[in-house]
C-alpha cells in the first residue's frame, strides 16, 4: 500500500507538471481520478503488457472520461507503453499525446473525445469476451456528468440484462460537472440504488484511499455472480490544489505556473 501511495505522489506532481507544460489539458478532472488509474496499473488489478498493447489476453480499460485522463499518461510511460520521453511534448506537434487521448496512444483502447460512449463500448467487448470463452476483464472509468447522458443507461441496462459479470464500470463521482455542481445541473444520487434496482451489484468507497479502492476492486473483479458491478469511487474534483477544490468552474480553468510550483513544491497532496 506504500508504494501505491508514492506512485500515486508521484502521478498527481506528473499530471501538474504536464499542465504547466500544456495549459489546454483539464487539469481538475484529471486530479480526482489519480488513484483509481494508480491502482488499476500498480496495484495487480488490471492484466496488461506494456511492450504489447494489444496483447490478446489483456484485460480491457475502457476510458470514457478522456479529458480526465492525463493522469494516466505518466503511468503508462512508466509502464513501458512509449517513452517517458514523450511527456515532456505533450500537445505539441508531432506528439501523440494530446488533450483529448485516442487510439493513436499505445494503452488507450477506444476514442474517448465523446462522453457518454464509455459503458456501450465496454458492453460490446464484454459480451463478446465472454461468447469467445475468454476469461479477461472489462473495466471502465467515467466521469459523473456522464450520466446525464441516455447512452450512459442504455448500456447499463444491457450488461445487466445479458448478466455481464465481466463488467466492472468505476465512476470517479467528483460531483462537478463543467459548469455547476451535479446536484444542480441533473443529480443522478444515489448512484448506488439506482444500479441495484437496474440489476447491479454497487459498492462505495473513498476514490482516494488506495486501500479502499484496492480493496473493492479486487473483491469486484474476482466474485462469483451473474451481474455486473460499479464502484461509485467519492472523489474531489482537482483533489490536493486549494485553487482548484474551491472552484465550481475548476473545470474549466488554468492554472498558471506560480499556482502549480507551489502545489507541487508545498506537497499540498
Amino acid at each position: 500500500m506504500e508504494n501505491l501511495k508514492q506512485k500515486a505522489r508521484w502521478v498527481w506532481s506528473e499530471t501538474l507538471r504536464m499542465h504547466r507544460l500544456a495549459p489546454e489539458t483539464r487539469v481538475a478532472s484529471s486530479l480526482s481520478a489519480v488513484e483509481i488509474f494508480t491502482t488499476l496499473y500498480y496495484g495487480d488489478l488490471l492484466k496488461h503488457n506494456g511492450a504489447e498493447p494489444r496483447w490478446e489476453g489483456r484485460d480491457r480499460l475502457i476510458v470514457s472520461k478522456g479529458h480526465g485522463s492525463i493522469c494516466l499518461f505518466p503511468i503508462l510511460a512508466d509502464r513501458g507503453y512509449f517513452d517517458k520521453a514523450e511527456l515532456e511534448r505533450i500537445c505539441q506537434e508531432g506528439s501523440f499525446l494530446g488533450g483529448i487521448p485516442d487510439t493513436i496512444i499505445p494503452g488507450y483502447e477506444t476514442i474517448n473525445g465523446s462522453l457518454g460512449h464509455g459503458i456501450g463500448v465496454a458492453c460490446g467487448m464484454a459480451l463478446g469476451l465472454k461468447r469467445k470463452g475468454s476469461s479477461s476483464h472489462v473495466f471502465v472509468v467515467a466521469g459523473d456528468g456522464e450520466f446525464c447522458e441516455g447512452s450512459m443507461w442504455e448500456g447499463i441496462m444491457f450488461a445487466s440484462h445479458h448478466r455481464l459479470d465481466n463488467l466492472t464500470l468505476i465512476i470517479d463521482n467528483n460531483k462537478l460537472c463543467m459548469l455547476d455542481r451535479c446536484e444542480n445541473v441533473m443529480t443522478v444520487e444515489p448512484f448506488d440504488k439506482r444500479f441495484e434496482a437496474f440489476g447491479w451489484e454497487a459498492q462505495r468507497v473513498d476514490g482516494h484511499d488506495i486501500a479502499a479502492l484496492h480493496d473493492a476492486l479486487s473483491r469486484l473483479k474476482q466474485r462469483s455472480t451473474s451481474k455486473p458491478a460499479v464502484l461509485i469511487a467519492d472523489t474531489v474534483k482537482g483533489k490536493g490544489v486549494p485553487e482548484l477544490e474551491s472552484d465550481t468552474l475548476c473545470h474549466i480553468r488554468t492554472l498558471n505556473h506560480e499556482e502549480i510550483d507551489r502545489a507541487i513544491g508545498g506537497g499540498v497532496k
